[in-house]
């Protein structure tokens, strides 16, 4: 089967082991239901609570498909005991700590970081339930030591940490002291003050005075003027 096929994608053949239940017949929607309440526990932890199921002491709680189921004793609400189903996941528990331990885990501390169910092909019964199809399912079961996952968790840590260079590069920058900027003097014009300029005196009018010689001129022409009147009358 291809890596494609599985829906966990990024295993590890090194720190990982998975176990697949292929055409399992039992109800796919008690299988959701057990897949759901197992996942991200440790194998050992699964294990016990599947024997007190199947010996009916604790009910498996139904959180999805709840139609026409009564409530159970304990910390739940509606909830089962899926005998059936419950048999079928402890052999994929078995077999996948067998993997475990050809690949050198540790298995008293296997993780499942993977469980879950799909529907598989339903063909008919024969014989008198001619007709009514089969409840099938496949499951998915992948398992991680604990230890090598925290060392995975680690490994991502760091990866997304900054390094101590530069780390260190940061706090040099940060503790060199920056160059004092220039100041630059905004020269602010002032306008100088205008200077008063002296008040003109009024300048008195003086009229220029007549020439001797155009006043004996004028004289002149004013008794010849006379003289002309005179002898006219006459």
């Amino acid at each position: 089967m291809t890596q494609n096929n599985y829906a966990f994608q990024g295993f590890n053949k090194d720190l990982m082991a998975r176990a697949m239940g292929r055409d399992l017949t039992i109800s796919t929607k008690q299988a959701i239901e057990m897949c759901n309440y197992l996942r991200n526990r440790k194998v050992l932890q699964a294990k016990t609570l599947l024997t007190e199921i199947l010996a009916q002491k604790k009910a498996l709680p139904f959180k999805r498909f709840t139609n026409g189921l009564g409530h159970k004793p304990g910390k739940m609400a509606s909830g089962r005991y899926p005998v059936k189903a419950s048999r079928a996941f402890m052999g994929l528990l078995e077999s996948v700590e067998a993997n475990a331990q050809t690949k050198g885990l540790n298995t008293s501390e296997l993780d499942i970081i993977h469980l879950c169910a799909h529907k598989a092909s339903s063909p008919l019964h024969h014989g008198r339930n001619y007709g009514r199809e089969f409840k099938r399912t496949h499951v998915e079961l992948v398992v991680q030591e604990s230890s090598a996952k925290k060392v995975e968790k680690k490994k991502a840590v760091s990866a997304k940490a900054p390094k101590k260079d530069e780390i260190k590069d940061e706090i040099k920058s940060d503790l060199k002291p920056e160059a004092p900027k220039a100041e630059t003097k905004v020269e602010e014009k002032t306008e100088a003050p205008k200077k008063e300029e002296p008040k003109s005196e009024p300048k008195s009018e003086t009229k220029p005075e007549p020439n001797p010689e155009s006043k004996a001129a004028e004289t002149k022409d004013d008794t010849e003027v006379d003289e002309s009147k005179t002898e006219v009358k006459k």
